[in-house]
């Protein structure tokens, strides 16, 4: 074999392995980008939940409003493919309001305390 056969192949085959490590990269921002979108869609059921507790107190639903609005702006740029943490960013402020202010039940609290956490370590993350 020739050595411009050989480095031919050899090129090919380093070729072949970006590619695969390249298709590698890719599945795990997927699967990151999937496991983001589930947090997200967690997030918003507790706040629902959570909501559906709250009488007639505007301010505690204007909170509410707030970090649903920002997730879903959030999760709608992380569909098209962009992590805007400037919208996280929002939503941990709003969700933080949410948990400090409104009256919540117990586990309630919990979970939204414990969806805070989870977002803001998703943010750190990044």
């Amino acid at each position: 074999m020739t050595t411009q056969l050989m480095s031919r192949r050899a090129a090919a085959r380093s070729l072949a392995a970006g590619v695969l490590a390249g298709a590698g990269l890719s599945l795990f921002g997927q699967e990151e980008h999937g496991r983001t979108r589930e947090l997200v869609a967690r997030v918003q059921e507790d706040l629902q939940r959570a909501a559906d507790f709250t009488r007639n107190n505007e301010k505690e639903r204007e909170r509410y409003h707030n970090v649903q609005n920002h997730l879903s702006e959030f999760d709608r740029e992380l569909r098209a493919g962009k992590f805007d943490k400037g919208k996280l960013d929002a939503a941990i402020d709003d969700l933080k309001n949410v948990v400090k202010n409104n009256t919540l039940e117990s586990h309630d609290r919990d979970a939204l305390a414990a969806d805070l956490s989870d977002l803001r370590t998703m943010r750190d993350m990044r």
